[in-house]
């Protein structure tokens, strides 16, 4: 077991408020670091988190923030202990997605954040039930937080992001999937052909969650983190 600080990565117009859980419990047995996501690019943002992480460390992303996770891994694998990658999709965007994009962009500038954010993440890629609300309420506040500029330079680092599988095939640490049930924008099945195509990855899917699963179930995701922290460090 390593005792490396923990970086987070925040999904796309999330902030640490979406680890809330993870970071109460981690925090007092280890440095913790909440790293924002700035710059126009997948690899600017990596760029970014290289430039203020320690020589060492183990990486949590959750969807935007898994893909600079995968980046920061390619770019710098000596500096990375464990991953972990919750949410996510490795693949490039469709045109089709990306042209949507281009819509919300525009509606978000014109004060419709809110509203944007609801079709990004729709209630039907997060679990049922009465929680639901609240979930969504918290993924508002932290949209509103960041605000229209940072929504547009997400939004478009999505849509420039490179294809990681070929550097998720070579990695050479302890890797962790993680997906909610009921994501329907970065899919289960999809983690679970990621934990086939990384060497050293477990899959781990997470029951009544969606796409927002460190929010919707704290605990089974902390959990799994502890699991995957907890477990020996692989000889390189």
């Amino acid at each position: 077991m390593s005792k490396d600080p923990l970086v987070f990565l925040p999904g796309f117009m999330c902030d640490g408020r979406l680890f809330w859980h993870a970071l109460l419990e981690f925090s007092a047995k280890r440095t913790v670091i909440v790293a924002r996501l700035n710059g126009a690019t997948i690899e600017d943002m990596a760029t970014a988190v290289l430039a203020e992480a320690p020589p060492k460390f183990a990486l949590i992303g959750h969807w935007l923030g898994g893909l600079v996770a995968m980046e920061v891994m390619r770019r710098a694998p000596e500096r990375v202990s464990q991953i972990a990658l919750i949410d996510v999709n490795p693949l490039s965007e469709t045109p089709q997605i990306a042209g949507l994009r281009e819509q919300r962009i525009v509606r978000a500038r014109a004060g419709r954040l809110d509203d944007v954010m609801l079709e990004e993440i729709p209630s039907g890629t997060l679990a049922p039930g009465d929680g639901q609300q609240q979930v969504q309420a918290v993924m508002l506040e932290m949209a509103q937080a960041l605000g229209a500029e940072a929504f547009e330079a997400q939004s478009r680092a999505l849509m420039r992001r490179p294809d990681q599988q070929r550097a998720l095939r070579s990695t050479k640490i302890r890797a962790m999937l993680i997906a909610g049930e009921f994501d329907t924008i970065c899919p289960p099945r999809r983690h679970e052909f990621l934990a086939e195509l990384m060497p050293h990855a477990e899959f781990r899917l997470i029951l009544s969650a969606g796409h927002l699963c460190p929010l919707e179930q704290p605990e089974k995701v902390t959990n799994a983190l502890c699991d995957w922290l907890e477990a020996p460090l692989l000889l390189k």
